[in-house]
């Protein structure tokens, strides 16, 4: 009996200093797991610092179809693919009835939305927006210029496309930057 006490108990430290033993493994190969795993970390957006004001002829005019009839433009200079996946650029829009508007806002890819980050003046100064909160963009006709850059010119199977580089030769081109629609 005294045997089958003494195993029992012998058994019963070895297993309790083996669990001790395998718990910082467990901790670390979870954390290793979760350093492959993007689904379990959550998304940081960067912080952007606003370019300058968008001059006349770095603009990129682009097409987004007979349902508006405003003009729209990106500035060259001020395209950036950001490490959070976020395309970054200023647009004018040019209103039909004379207006323009000049936002500095971002794409993200991968959930297929859009941020204002400022809004530009006519003396060529920045203010910013009032309340940068991601929107969905959705096919529809009013703010259909957000989808048509999403699905045509800045993401790719919902990332950026490979480069500010590709992204400004597909807006000048006007060719997608995937047939079957990003």
């Amino acid at each position: 009996m005294r045997r089958r006490v003494r195993r029992t108990g012998a058994a019963l430290v070895v297993g309790t200093a083996l669990a001790v033993a395998l718990l910082p493994a467990r901790g670390q190969w979870r954390e290793w797991d979760a350093d492959f795993d993007d689904s379990t970390k959550p998304w940081k957006e960067f912080e952007s610092r606003i370019p300058p004001y968008p001059r006349s002829g770095d603009l990129i005019r682009f097409d987004v179809g007979a349902a508006s009839p405003h003009r729209f433009q990106i500035d060259a200079r001020s395209v950036s693919i950001g490490e959070d996946g976020v395309v970054r650029y200023s647009l004018v829009v040019a209103a039909a009835g004379g207006g323009t508007n000049v936002t500095f806002e971002g794409i993200h890819c991968k959930v297929r939305e859009q941020k204002y980050y400022a809004v530009g003046h006519p003396d060529g100064s920045w203010a910013r927006a009032r309340n940068p909160q991601w929107r969905r963009i959705e096919p529809v006709d009013i703010n259909r210029h957000h989808y048509v850059l999403v699905s045509n010119y800045l993401c790719s199977s919902w990332v950026p496309v490979a480069s500010v580089r590709e992204i400004l030769e597909r807006l000048r081109s006007g060719l997608p930057t995937d047939p079957a629609g990003g």
